[in-house]
């Protein structure tokens, strides 16, 4: 097998199709595959403007009618960067990053360019919400694939989320402007783990959804996933015990059953977004 077809049954599993050979010719594909978070990085800084040309390939990415409704925040200032550590904690491994950097919905454009024009902004519901969502994860994603081809690490934060109000304060977030995702970056320190995903029975559908075989498709799934990549702790034990097998759809389950972020609804309204 090649090394993509390596990277994709290990994480899908056995019955994962082999990749046509027009993807084994190049190169990205198996990057792709093979792509992992990383929480570990050397100490070694970033250098500037190659995190400066990073976001200005990340705004290279599909944007929703060309409306570009994302901004970044490079935190720079060692100040400004453990105030930000203080509002979410719980993370040391974030603290070792040498970059970081918070991607934002900014809807806030478009309504002025309404108002410059003198046109009304017909369109505030939920949709312009979830337009400028995606712009930025789209934005994040791309991000993060420009940063992996060249050898550095990263890992998401969504946790920026857990304390919406205070993110926004510190960074003078406007109205119809706020945090999606933090992102950690730098030079691997170690290899990092692939993620073991759902197998693509349960997640590609053709035609039509289907979920009729959810339930032993997740258990297989939760099995292999023990075997091969346990989880290294129980989420919750103090609560729930100790389970005898504990997969992935327990973990799951474990998180959801606590409440969190239950206030970003009204966050996101006193940002002056209207989500009927």
């Amino acid at each position: 097998m090649s090394p993509i077809d390596d990277a994709l049954k290990l994480r899908f599993g056995p019955e994962a199709p082999s990749a046509p050979a027009l993807l084994g010719q190049a190169e990205f594909p198996a990057q792709l595959a093979n792509r992992r978070s990383h929480r570990s990085f050397k100490p070694d800084p970033l250098d500037r403007e190659l995190v400066r040309s990073l976001c200005a390939l990340a705004l290279c990415a599909p944007a929703k009618s060309d409306l570009q409704q994302c901004d970044i925040v490079i935190i720079e200032d060692a100040d400004q960067r453990a105030k930000l550590m203080e509002i979410i904690p719980g993370n040391a491994w974030m603290n070792s990053a040498p970059a970081f950097l918070v991607f934002c919905a900014n809807n806030r454009r478009q309504r002025q360019l309404s108002e410059w024009r003198g046109r009304r902004f017909a369109n505030d519901h939920l949709d312009a919400f979830f337009n400028a969502s995606l712009d930025a994860g789209i934005a994040l994603a791309t991000f993060m694939m420009a940063a992996e081809s060249v050898g550095l690490g990263c890992c998401p934060v969504s946790a920026i989320r857990n304390e919406s109000q205070k993110v926004s304060d510190l960074l003078a977030l406007p109205t119809h402007v706020f945090a999606v995702a933090g992102l950690a970056l730098g030079w691997p320190a170690k290899e990092g783990q692939i993620s073991m995903r759902l197998p693509l029975e349960t997640t590609l559908h053709t035609d039509r959804f289907c979920e009729d075989a959810l339930a032993e498709q997740i258990g297989a799934y939760d099995a292999r996933r023990a075997e091969h990549q346990p989880f290294s702790s129980q989420r919750n034990a103090e609560i729930f015990g100790e389970a005898e097998l504990y997969g992935w759809s327990e973990d799951k389950a474990r998180q959801y059953s606590r409440p969190d972020r239950e206030d970003f609804g009204n966050f996101i309204r006193a940002k002056g977004f209207n989500l009927s």
